[in-house]
């Protein structure tokens, strides 16, 4: 149902193949007939109603995720503008799991349809495609929720909160958010002066937390104020857990103030955006206040929430500024939102807990609860985000000195690959910097990147659990 569900989403950068007429439209015919073509049949011939196992559902989304990245990158392939399988596999894992990392080193010399099909990735990766079968599955007698647990951020289970008590109905209200936000952002895109075609491929990239752009230099080929900061403003919407944007459809303004989550988030993005601002403003005597406001802005809304899209060289902004956007890597959004790496909510319940286990060293008896949201985080929950941090920063070591091993890159660019691929933040510093691209690494590193996009993505532990020997027995 995947195979075919992509398959049929192909349609649309099909449609922007035969409007401009680019020559790519073949392409897609093909790759449909044998998507639908094969993903039908093996349906029918194996389907079966059965409710999901959790080991079922860790299962499908992880293979999932390579399964549909595999199938996307036919139109590439059979078009020949992307003629390695490692490549373009490489470019829409980096596209669903909305890294952003890109091997083009012309993006402009694309066709506008598999342009409009690579940034489509973000749009369907963004919310998560696996959602889409919490729709679907049920209309086969196959139940969701198992898949939606094992795609569910670590942060729900955090804050133990659900919008719906139905997953179906969830589900369409998140889409449903979704895409408002997306078309929202394009019409102000295309209503300041920016082509249609353009502002779509920026809006899925933008909602998504994604990054990929049509442009080489990202949206700093338009060097554009109105651009920059709609995008920055739906870029920190994106980033916000979609449970309040609910909330604040249902005008429910007592959970909004509650939620401790969000003033953790806002407050990180203006310390950083004030910071960084004044690094630019006096550390460059060529910079003035206004534009240092909006690059700075821009870039730690971007690399914080994960996006990845660029205004400007930051590798030529001051070293301190350079090291803010390098701290920024590692912080990410909410938890419940379409950004990933390490999220908001688990450096608050760090926090905390780090407070609550040094007030207990001077008063042994005294008890202090760990309070998220206005509820006390039980112990599991703060081993959970205890775990998941650890995990992180255990594997940008690990992945850093394989990339070293495996490319004979220099410890900066190694490790800002990793950090870039793992936190699916997309451009890094380097030989990966934003005026670069992945395309120099061999195809052994674009794997190993590849498997570090999904992993993160997924948030560690829906993917590395499939390393247990126990999860393959009965």
């Amino acid at each position: 149902m995947l195979m075919v569900f992509i398959g049929s989403t192909m349609i649309f950068p099909l449609a922007a193949s035969l409007i401009y007429n680019d020559g790519d439209a073949m392409s897609f015919l093909a790759s449909m007939a044998i998507a639908v073509g094969t993903g039908l049949p093996v349906w029918w011939l194996f389907r079966r109603n059965q409710e999901l196992t959790i080991r079922d559902g860790f299962f499908i989304v992880a293979f999932g995720w390579i399964l549909v990245s595999a199938v996307s990158a036919m139109p590439f392939i059979i078009h020949g503008s992307i003629p390695s399988f490692t490549d373009a596999f490489f470019e829409m894992m980096s596209g669903y799991t909305t890294t952003g990392a890109t091997i083009l080193d012309d993006i402009e010399a694309m066709p506008h349809g598999l342009l409009f099909w690579r940034s489509m990735t973000h749009l369907i990766g963004g919310m998560g495609f696996i959602m889409v079968t919490i729709i679907i599955l049920p209309l086969l007698g196959i139940g969701g929720m198992q898949l939606y647990k094992a795609e569910a951020d670590p942060g729900q289970v955090i804050t133990g909160e659900k919008i719906l008590p139905r997953v179906k109905q969830t589900a369409i209200w998140l889409w449903a958010i979704y895409l408002v936000l997306i078309c929202v952002q394009a019409l102000l895109l295309w209503g300041f002066g920016m082509p249609l075609f353009d502002a779509l491929c920026h809006a899925f990239g933008t909602v998504s937390t994604s990054g990929y752009s049509t442009k080489n230099t990202s949206l700093g080929y338009y060097d554009n104020a109105w651009f920059d900061w709609i995008t920055i403003v739906f870029m920190f919407l994106g980033g916000m857990t979609f449970m309040l944007h609910y909330q604040l459809i249902r005008k429910d303004w007592e959970s909004f103030r509650e939620n401790t989550e969000f003033r953790w988030y806002t407050g990180f993005v203006l310390f950083f955006c004030i910071v960084t601002t004044l690094l630019l403003a006096f550390g460059s005597s060529s910079t003035s206040f206004p534009d240092a406001l909006r690059h700075a802005a821009f870039q730690v809304v971007s690399i914080l929430t994960t996006t990845g899209f660029t205004t400007a060289d930051y590798e030529a902004w001051p070293q301190a500024a350079q090291m803010i956007l390098v701290i920024v890597c590692f912080i990410g959004a909410c938890a419940g939102s379409t950004t990933s790496g390490i999220k908001v909510v688990h450096y608050e319940i760090i926090s905390k807990h780090l407070y609550a286990t040094g007030k207990k060293l001077l008063q042994p008896m005294a008890v202090v609860p760990v309070r998220i949201n206005g509820r006390i985080a039980e112990q599991p929950v703060i081993n959970l985000a205890v775990s998941y941090f650890i995990v992180n920063i255990f594997m940008i070591f690990i992945g850093g000195a394989v990339m070293t091993l495996i490319d004979d890159m220099d410890y900066v660019s190694s490790m800002s690959a990793i950090i870039a691929a793992l936190l699916n933040i997309g451009p890094g510093f380097g030989d990966v910097g934003p005026t670069n691209t992945f395309a120099h690494i061999s195809d052994a590193g674009k794997w190993f990147l590849s498997f570090n996009m999904l992993t993160g993505r997924l948030e560690m532990f829906s993917v590395l659990v499939m390393f247990y020997p126990s999860f393959w027995k009965g």
